[in-house]
């Protein structure tokens, strides 16, 4: 039996500072899917409470795109102060998601559900435990609904030195959201903001691997991430010529071209037909 994906996945994810709110209001017109207000890693310690209050204020109106919010580490003091922000009756009426950075266990999960229930939540894994436990944590509760590689973290914790290091925990994450029903995970980001070729490059790798759109941080990388995840005019092209040919002989068969398709191959054309739709 075919595991069905549970919801449909952004494209684009761009993170801003939690603690700079004129930039906020600059990203959530830049062209994001969702905008993921940080107050974990892009807030200095001294700005942490200022970060909640203007979140929470941010908060009180519903926005114009998705707004996720990463709070800080979940075993540490600011987490709970960072929930404690965003449990008014107006920041969970508009917050789309919850991003847990460092999540390592089921637990972390469900700890989670009991302090804002009903809250869609988002893992981050950043650890070589965290990769190991992908599945038991993609499975902890139905409030979870993706699981993405915090890789920065994950690459120190490894003692990653090449890019391609990193090729198997990707590949143990894909598989683990997809065995768990959830969305294809999006890749984590790439910390160069002025290198968009290798950008473009990592990518195409990673839509190779079976990821799905990539988190950003800064709008300039939103276009390159959204033309190598599209689907191209040729590959558009194609899987109308399978569904057309599907449609005439139904089942298994070889195209005038030599190329064999069947059911999967079918519902491959349908998922890039449906993506091409975003253009």
């Amino acid at each position: 039996m075919t595991t069905q994906v549970r919801t449909e996945a952004p494209l684009t994810w761009l993170y801003v500072p939690g603690d700079r709110p004129d930039t906020v209001t600059k990203a959530l017109a830049a062209g994001a899917d969702v905008v993921v207000v940080d107050l974990e890693d892009a807030v200095a310690p001294d700005r942490k409470e200022y970060a909640r209050a203007a979140t929470a204020d941010l908060l009180t109106e519903p926005p114009p795109v998705p707004v996720h919010v990463r709070v800080n580490a979940l075993d540490g003091p600011e987490y709970t102060a960072d929930l404690h922000a965003l449990r008014t009756p107006a920041a969970l009426g508009t917050l789309a998601g919850l991003r847990l950075p460092k999540v390592s266990s089921p637990t972390e999960i469900l700890r989670t559900t009991e302090l804002v229930p009903g809250l869609p939540l988002y893992a981050l894994l950043e650890s070589a435990l965290a990769v190991e436990h992908a599945f038991a944590i993609a499975t902890a509760h139905p409030a979870l609904h993706g699981i993405a590689l915090g890789e920065t973290d994950l690459r120190a914790d490894l003692g990653v030195r090449a890019d391609a290091g990193l090729d198997w925990p990707r590949s143990r994450v894909v598989v683990a959201a997809r065995a768990a029903g959830l969305a294809p995970p999006p890749q984590s980001v790439h910390p160069d903001v002025r290198d968009l070729a290798g950008l473009a490059a990592s990518c195409a790798h990673g839509r190779d691997l079976g990821f799905f759109g990539r988190a950003a941080i800064h709008p300039r990388q939103l276009p390159v991430i959204e033309a190598a995840y599209l689907p191209t005019p040729e590959e558009i092209e194609t899987a109308e010529t399978i569904l057309g040919a599907a449609a005439t002989h139904p089942g298994a068969q070889a195209l005038p071209d030599g190329r064999f398709i069947d059911t999967a191959v079918v519902a491959g054309a349908h998922r890039t037909l449906a993506l091409a739709r975003r253009l």
